[in-house]
């Protein structure tokens, strides 16, 4: 039976964005396997500490682009874990702080390593890479608008 979907060209391009988007992070999730950490923690970690140890989940939730009770659960996990400690802000009892602990430091530094990511994207080149984000940061603007949200997730760097 034919699938009109796989006929489709926006649906092909859908399909096979999604499939590299999902290898990217299955390589990624491979390489820090060897460090005791998910993919979802890394990014945690290095948010953590580009926001200085001064995280709040609703923040990390924006950075992330994800939903405050999802962000609670991966920072539950790493709590036992002792990647990050959660402590309440004094003025404000219901804020939660959250801090890299040195387990969550050292963790911090092992993901930095980002040898399948480098691997993989070095068979692009400049330009390929350039346009690629170009055409990236289009797509994710699109999206956000369909799904009414004017504000785009920070992108993460640090000072």
């Amino acid at each position: 039976m034919r699938n009109p979907l796989f006929e489709d060209e926006d649906y092909t391009l859908w399909w096979l964005l999604f499939q590299a988007q999902d290898t990217l992070f299955k390589a990624r999730e491979k390489e820090l396997r060897q460090y005791g950490i998910s993919p979802e923690e890394a990014a945690v970690l290095f948010i953590v500490r580009c926001l200085d140890n001064q995280a709040i989940p609703s923040e990390i939730s924006r950075w992330l682009f994800r939903k405050p009770h999802t962000v609670s659960g991966i920072l539950n996990r790493m709590e036992k874990k002792r990647l990050v400690s959660k402590t309440k802000d004094l003025p404000k009892k219901n804020l939660v702080r959250v801090s890299l602990t040195d387990k969550g430091e050292q963790a911090c530094d092992q993901a930095s390593k980002i040898e399948s990511v480098r691997q993989i994207m070095s068979s692009l080149s400049e330009q390929e890479r350039q346009q690629l984000s170009s055409h990236l940061e289009t797509l994710q603007d699109r999206a956000l608008k369909e799904l009414g949200i004017d504000t785009k997730p920070p992108f993460p760097q640090c000072q």
